[in-house]
Formats: structure tokens, C-alpha cells, sequence
């Protein structure tokens, strides 16, 4: 069944430590060749219908993100892309 997923995460111009402190640990694991890190959030949302991409923006605005800090984006994906999603 597919689902709705919301992708949050904070506007280029916001600082973000936690990516900053994924960056700064890079380099003692042996990589070197990362300039930077941003952390986000990815929320799965699954409608008991026909997924909703319009009702997915509007929890997205009004609950997942905060619009003065993080930007979102809301899209559809099938349930093989949300299974094993790191290999």
C-alpha cells in the first residue's frame, strides 16, 4: 500500500549541531571527503483510503514542521521503498 512520506528538515540558514557533530566525528571513522551534514526527520503517514498528499501538507504545516525553522516535503513512495530502507 503505498504511503505518504513528509520529509522535515531545518532551512539551509538555520544552524544545525547535531549535522555538525555527525561532520566533526567523520573524519576520526576515516572519512575525509564530507563537507556537510544536515539532519532531518522522515515521517511515514498511512491513510486508512487513497493516500491524501493534500491532507499529508496540511499535518505537515500545522504539526510535523515548524514553517519559521524547517521546510518540508511531502510525497508518495510504494511499501518496497519504505521496507529495508538502508541496505
Amino acid at each position: 500500500m503505498p504511503r505518504v512520506v513528509v520529509d522535515v528538515m531545518l532551512k539551509p540558514e538555520i544552524l544545525d549541531p547535531q549535522g555538525q557533530a555527525v561532520a566533526n566525528a567523520l573524519p576520526r571513522l576515516g572519512v575525509s571527503d564530507v563537507a556537510s551534514v544536515r539532519i532531518g526527520r522522515r515521517i511515514e503517514i498511512e491513510f486508512t483510503g487513497e493516500p491524501d498528499l493534500d491532507r499529508a501538507r496540511e499535518i505537515a504545516d500545522k504539526l510535523l514542521a515548524n514553517p519559521v525553522i524547517e521546510d518540508f516535503t511531502v510525497h508518495l513512495v510504494d511499501a518496497d521503498e519504505t521496507a529495508g530502507a538502508h541496505s
